[in-house]
């Protein structure tokens, strides 16, 4: 058993050695790449950034890439192919036109809306309690009184 234990340290360490992509990424992928959301459902990187190995979205839209840009198409080109193709939820970040304008807009007004929610709490919790009615003395003193005897009867 002592020397069939280097032996399987040995192996282990082989199948364990870390798995990389074998095609590297060039910064001209990497650049349109970018501009591409990664549709894998897995991930939410884009297409330049995805670290899945073998992703199904990732892998064969770089190859698709590579193979525009050895053709000569422009970044804006290979972006308007992805977008034809799969519309505009390929892009990272949306357009600022038609409905992808509400993605835009809509942390602005919430957050101008939560400040405004914060603000009226702040003022409507921070106005004077209104005037507390003064006791009488007569009914002051009725209730010492019957402080005064509930402790009596704990002192017993």
């Amino acid at each position: 058993m002592r020397r069939a234990r280097p032996i399987l340290l040995t192996l282990l360490s082989v199948l364990s050695i870390a798995q990389v992509s074998s095609e590297l990424v060039t910064p001209e992928i990497r650049r349109v790449g970018s501009r591409l959301a990664c549709l894998c459902g897995a991930c939410k990187n884009s297409v330049g950034d995805c670290a899945m190995l073998g992703c199904h979205y990732s892998q064969p839209a770089r190859e698709k890439i590579r193979d525009m840009q050895l053709k000569g198409a422009s970044d804006d080109a290979i972006v308007a192919s992805f977008v034809a193709e799969r519309g505009k939820v390929a892009l990272v970040v949306p357009p600022n036109e038609g409905f992808f304008a509400f993605a835009w807009w809509m942390p602005p007004i919430m957050t101008g809306l939560g400040l405004a929610l914060i603000y009226w709490f702040i003022r409507r919790m921070s106005k004077p309690a209104a005037a507390v009615p003064q006791l009488q003395q007569q009914v002051l003193d009725r209730y010492k009184d019957s402080i005064e005897k509930d402790m009596a009867k704990l002192e017993e």
